[in-house]
């Protein structure tokens, strides 16, 4: 099975720059597509693409920090390099701050681009499989009923299975059942394991399901 293709998305209102960007990338062995503002790469960018941004600052009607926010917020928050002409302190901390993966100007050695391009395309990667193994998760986390629900929050507050029966109304084989099976459906081992899955999905001790 051949890798997903990774694409550096280049956005930048001057069209001859995008030109001589794309040309340098391509020669480089990578897959480019060229969006002239960045109204037109967001109505355009294909759904779960996989890659990276390499955007200008200042464009008209949104801006390269107005685009960075914008793909923060989406279900596919690209890495973004800014690549522009017209850097300031200011912009650059904004950017940076914001979860930039570089902020650069056009005159930077080709390497340095290339070199800001790779840790991009690398944690895209990296952020795509965590967000796959937390959907995982969540969806693992879904399939317990209220009543599981109800134990797995009594076993995070250290309880034991006889104070959850007393609790729940349940007799204490019933709690061991519950905890067997919900500890299964989240595949995992141990009660350790179990409390680390729980704080990753954000399930607290007051989540319990009356």
């Amino acid at each position: 099975m051949s890798d997903p293709v990774r694409t550096v998305f280049l956005v930048d209102d001057d069209a001859s720059f995008l030109r001589g960007i794309r040309r340098l990338l391509r020669s480089s062995g990578y897959a480019t597509e060229c969006f002239s503002s960045a109204g037109d790469f967001l109505a355009r960018r294909p759904r779960g693409a996989m890659g990276c941004v390499l955007a200008d600052l200042q464009m008209p009607d949104m801006d390269g920090l107005a685009l960075q926010e914008a793909l923060a917020q989406s279900a596919n928050p690209l890495p973004v390099v800014f690549l522009t002409g017209q850097g300031d302190i200011p912009s650059s901390v904004a950017a940076m701050r914001r979860g930039a993966e570089d902020f650069l100007v056009k005159t930077s050695p080709k390497a340095v681009v290339i070199a800001a391009i790779e840790r991009a395309l690398a944690r895209d990667a990296r952020e795509r499989d965590q967000r796959a193994r937390r959907h995982d998760q969540q969806s693992r986390f879904e399939t317990l009923t209220p009543r599981e629900r109800q134990v797995l929050s009594q076993v995070m507050q250290g309880r034991l299975n006889k104070q959850i029966a007393a609790d729940l109304g349940i007799d204490e084989r019933s709690v061991k059942r519950h905890r067997t099976h919900l500890m299964s459906k989240l595949e995992v081992k141990s009660v350790a394991e179990l409390a680390q899955l729980a704080v990753e999905l954000g399930f607290g001790t007051s989540d319990s399901v009356e």
